[in-house]
């Protein structure tokens, strides 16, 4: 900008006048030093002077003068090239300049939306401050200059200096990461000022002796394995001040905290892994972290994004699109959304969720489905996260069953309302068992809870957990939809009772589910729906731990506290749940899943070749011809992870998904595995029938309909997905393998 060329010509010419000051004042000083030389060799100074001023004083006269006359050289040398330079510079801004009123708007077809973004440029680049930031000033070329230079919409100026194109050095070794013997400075990096904070380092500090003999214990098993330590940013945009954080101030009142309990739990997580974590609860702190520029986040941020990995929520999600401008899309590759339910493509993928009615709140983002991450593994289509519970010891087992009250239930939820209107249920409990409760309140008991009911308001952490430790029974109302508490009951030897929605709970029967981007299983007319209170209790635990039954059914409730009270459990804890499970499952994820490498996804459609499209298929027959497996003489193997050795193809029934479809093979459904199955050549191999193919977009494809022998391809890679049925088709389903009590990762996946 103008501005900025007459601080350089100001700054050039203020430059010059020191370097003269400085080489008038080294000669007046070789001048006296001359004087002073003269007067030494004068017999007169000697008689008079010797006395003040000793011979020895004047013995490196010589010496130093040959210094000075050095020094003055260079200075009067460096003034000259100042000149020079200042000339130059001068010239060149006159050059410039001229330049500068002559800017045209280059037309080049590699750069097609340039005029657009120019004649924008004209009418709003003083909308945003930031625009001014990066030298902005009204002018043509100051448009130019930003659109090719900051963003890259228009062809960079050739007059403008270009720097040359040097081969970069090999970059540094990475730091490797070493799993952490301690959690303190974790708690430090968590800060202050928040109750959700304090209950998330209360929760830390308590699990810290199982986090660590965990990590040992995995450290162990992967054998010095080499871990690039990754630089993570943590925002948890929920508790941010901007989004209204209405999660702290309920934390002393019985407000949900199972969002709080995953945080700290992958905070723990990633810290223990030996990863260089930053924590962010504000939008200031995001803001600067990022490098957002001063303004309204309509510019990319000031210099490349410092971290490999960021892991936010839909909050945070927001905060950073609105902040990152351009930036966004070119790091969102990078980001991991914490999304307690899930998004399944359908809803993920703005342009189809919008023509198909399966806009949400949350939805949209066209993210790969892969990047978010659920608290429980209720969709393949998504990443699962977790969360823990903590282990027992064998000495606390044996506390567990010497202290077990048979009579005794714990009724799960701390909030009055979840009680209202169960006292049919709560008089027939009662007629078996003492009934307890933990509901939050102030002064007066809630009138919601029976009187018979011995409630202990709300309990810390550590006495709710001794609680369970007594209770045989821990029951549920249907609400709070899969949280954390009844995993940790059942981890301390209760048996959870749920009841079975019929008809499913749903956005069209629910005001809690509205909005939510899951349908749990999608179909033609989408909704989320869920069979229970806690599906992953009742589908991967299930009896004798898990009991799910009819409550409008009076018999068939009170049948089920009857067995329940004379079935003997043990406490039992899923491998996933506990911190091992999820320190091997985060481990993986951080190696080995990448979502910034474009090669990963598979060709569009359009851009395939003939001799894609009849290259010989890598899948191959069954010993026993009922599904597809990778075939051994494939002669290669894609880097894919998981690895493709465990993928199974099979066909669905009509109204199955394929989530289902692969549970009812003792398997899981892998959405990253589509790409090896959406072709042609798949079809035949199953000895499908198609009189004709067609690519198009539905998150039910690959699929056949059989009636009419058509055949569908998926054309967009962001809608393959595992959700999904429908009575015309049969969907072709990728499945594989999974480690025993951890069904995130195949077998071969570490």
């Amino acid at each position: 900008s103008q501005l900025s060329l007459c601080a350089a010509v100001m700054g050039a010419l203020e430059s010059r006048g020191v370097l003269r000051r400085m080489s008038d004042m080294l000669e007046m000083l070789m001048k006296r030093m001359d004087i002073l030389a003269r007067l030494e060799n004068s017999t007169d100074f000697h008689k008079g002077d010797e006395a003040r001023f000793p011979l020895d004083r004047f013995q490196p006269a010589a010496g130093l003068m040959e210094r000075i006359q050095a020094i003055a050289q260079n200075v009067s040398d460096i003034a000259i090239k100042v000149d020079q330079i200042l000339r130059n510079s001068l010239l060149n801004g006159k050059v410039m300049e001229g330049r500068r009123d002559q800017c045209e708007v280059p037309r080049d077809p590699k750069y097609p939306d340039c005029a657009g973004k120019v004649e924008w440029m004209r009418a709003r680049w003083t909308s945003d401050p930031c625009y001014a930031f990066f030298g902005v000033d009204g002018t043509e070329c100051s448009f130019l200059i930003y659109l090719s230079e900051v963003e890259w919409f228009c062809p960079p100026l050739p007059w403008r200096n270009q720097t040359v194109a040097v081969p970069s050095p090999p970059p540094p070794p990475r730091a490797q990461a070493a799993f952490r013997k301690d959690l303190a400075r974790l708690l430090e990096l968590i800060g202050t000022g928040k109750e959700s904070l304090s209950f998330m380092k209360k929760r830390i500090r308590h699990l810290a002796q199982q986090w660590l003999r965990a990590a040992r214990r995995l450290e162990q098993r992967l054998a010095g394995r080499q871990r690039d330590q990754k630089h993570i940013l943590v925002h948890i945009g929920f508790l941010t001040e901007e989004s209204g954080d209405v999660f702290s101030p309920r934390v002393l009142k019985g407000g949900p905290l199972g969002e709080m309990v995953q945080w700290a739990d992958i905070l723990a997580a990633l810290f223990m892994l030996g990863h260089s974590l930053r924590v962010t609860v504000s939008l200031k702190e995001l803001q600067s972290h990022l490098g957002v520029p001063p303004g309204r986040g309509n510019c990319p941020l000031t210099s490349p994004l410092p971290f490999d990995l960021i892991y936010t929520d839909y909050h945070g999600l927001q905060q950073m699109k609105q902040h990152m401008g351009l930036s966004f899309k070119k790091y969102r590759c990078r980001v991991r959304v914490i999304d307690t339910f899930g998004t399944e493509p359908a809803y993920n993928h703005e342009e189809y969720a919008t023509l198909r009615g399966y806009r949400t709140n949350w939805g949209y983002w066209n993210l790969q489905p892969s990047q978010f991450m659920t608290m429980f593994p209720h969709t393949p289509d998504n990443s699962f996260m977790g969360f823990v519970s903590e282990e027992l010891n064998q000495t606390e087992r044996q506390l567990i069953k010497a202290n077990k009250v048979s009579s005794m239930a714990v009724v799960y939820g701390k909030e009055a309302s979840i009680w209202k209107g169960k006292e049919k249920f709560l008089a027939i409990l009662n007629k078996y068992m003492e009934i307890h409760g933990t509901v939050y309140y102030e002064t007066q008991r809630p009138p919601e809870v029976p009187a018979f009911v011995k409630n202990h308001g709300l309990l810390p952490q550590h006495e709710f957990q001794q609680l369970l430790r007594k209770a045989k029974l821990f029951i549920g109302f249907g609400f709070p939809y899969e949280g954390p508490a009844p995993l940790e009951a059942i981890a301390n030897g209760c048996v959870f009772l749920q009841a079975r929605f019929n008809p499913p709970h749903s956005s069209l029967n629910h005001e809690f589910f509205r909005g939510k981007p899951t349908s749990r299983e999608a179909t033609g007319t989408t909704v989320f729906q869920v069979s229970s209170q806690h599906p992953y209790a009742e589908d991967f635990i299930g009896k004798p731990h898990v009991w799910t039954v009819d409550y409008n059914n009076s018999e068939e409730f009170e049948a089920a506290i009857k067995t329940i009270m004379r079935t003997q459990v043990e406490p039992y804890l899923p491998y996933e749940y506990t911190c091992e499970g999820m320190l091997e499952r985060i481990h993986a994820y951080i190696q080995h899943q990448d979502f910034c490498t474009t090669s990963s996804l598979p060709p569009s459609p359009k851009t395939k070749s003939p001799a894609m499209q009849s290259s010989p298929s890598p899948l191959a027959l069954s010993p026993n011809s009922t599904h597809l497996v990778w075939s051994p003489s494939a002669g290669w193997a894609p880097q894919a992870w998981p690895p493709v050795a465990s993928l199974q193809v099979w066909v669905s029934e009509p109204q199955h998904t394929c989530t289902e479809t692969c549970r009812r093979h003792g398997l899981v459904c892998e959405p990253t595995f589509f790409r090896f199955l959406n072709k042609e050549e798949v079809f035949l191999q199953l000895s499908i029938a198609c009189d004709s193919t067609e690519y198009e977009m539905n998150h039910l494809y690959p699929a056949v309909a059989e009636n009419v022998r058509e055949c569908y391809l998926q054309k967009e890679p962001l809608l393959f997905s595992c959700a999904g049925h429908n009575a015309k088709y049969r969907r072709l389903c990728p499945c594989r393998d999974f480690r025993q009590g951890q069904v995130a990762l195949c077998r071969d996946c570490l």
